[in-house]
């Protein structure tokens, strides 16, 4: 908690994970169900590595790392209270992580393992878990905000249409009209565009930006006077690396959440309100 005591960092940490182990830019996978076998199997390990950089903790002579002198064991699991402790961990701590991207959710805990919370112990005398062991874990991050996989909350056919299209700079077009006021990460766009120069789709001068603006549709970033804009639209504002695509209308007088742009005064779009060519953003 001293070293995080929001949980910002080991959000970032656990969507990166899941992320390299999607390796969206290359095979163009954003879900669980798209890993082998193996890969799910040895998930673990990423999220270990990648806490262990993040925190710069020490290497653990017997577990995995060692905080303020103690050894600690990390575990993941992708299914609530699935981990597998090993026997080498009995009388030890474990750091308890859960992360779940459908519902963009994590948890992370604390629990001295003890023989009498361990169910039945598996052919490698690994066990899981029992009531008693669930019930003692300290929660020092519960049903926290996991920065959002905006593939999965999109409908899985309109997903399988943008990814179909033969060019990135088509997919990214058609995935930021059908994502309009949601987060979308970098990794994202690199999963959709499968490109090297995978963030130049987003930007003006031929990208998304130059192409949707006809459409009234506007991409924000992470610059300072974007994130002014979002705040000022009623939205979250874009986090480092975020983009968040809206459809501007022309605002009437008493409306909320209003800004200017180029000498107009804009709002949200409503889906009845007509297409208009949207303005220019200001560019940082």
């Amino acid at each position: 908690l001293e070293l995080d005591p929001e949980g910002i960092r080991t959000a970032r940490v656990l969507r990166t994970a899941l992320d390299q182990l999607y390796d969206g830019q290359r095979t163009g996978r954003y879900r669980w169900d798209q890993l082998h076998n193996t890969e799910q199997e040895y998930a673990g390990a990423f999220f270990e590595i990648n806490l262990h950089r993040e925190f710069e903790f020490e290497d653990g002579s017997v577990l995995d790392y060692r905080i303020t002198g103690l050894e600690v064991d990390c575990k993941y699991s992708q299914e609530p209270f699935g981990w597998m402790i090993p026997p080498e961990a009995h009388g030890h701590l474990c750091l308890l992580l859960w992360a779940h991207d459908e519902t963009s959710e994590w948890r992370m805990g604390l629990l001295r393992i003890q023989p009498e919370f361990l169910g039945a112990l598996n052919r490698d005398r690994k066990a899981k878990l029992n009531a008693d062991g669930r019930a003692a874990i300290t929660w020092i991050f519960s049903d926290q905000a996991l920065p959002p996989n905006v593939l999965l909350h999109l409908d899985r056919v309109v997903v399988d249409r943008i990814m179909a299209l033969k060019s990135g700079q088509q997919r990214i077009n058609e995935l930021f009209r059908n994502a309009l006021g949601m987060r979308v990460g970098r990794r994202v766009v690199a999963t959709v565009a499968q490109q090297e120069d995978y963030m130049k789709r987003v930007r003006g001068n031929g990208g998304a930006r130059t192409t949707l603006q006809s459409e009234g549709i506007v991409i924000l970033g992470q610059f300072k006077s974007h994130a002014e804009i979002a705040l000022q639209l009623g939205l979250e504002k874009p986090s480092s690396g975020e983009s968040i695509a809206i459809r501007l209308a022309a605002a009437a007088p008493g409306d909320q959440h209003v800004i200017q742009l180029e000498g107009k005064l804009c709002r949200i779009a409503c889906g009845n309100d007509p297409v208009i060519p949207a303005p220019a953003l200001p560019a940082v």
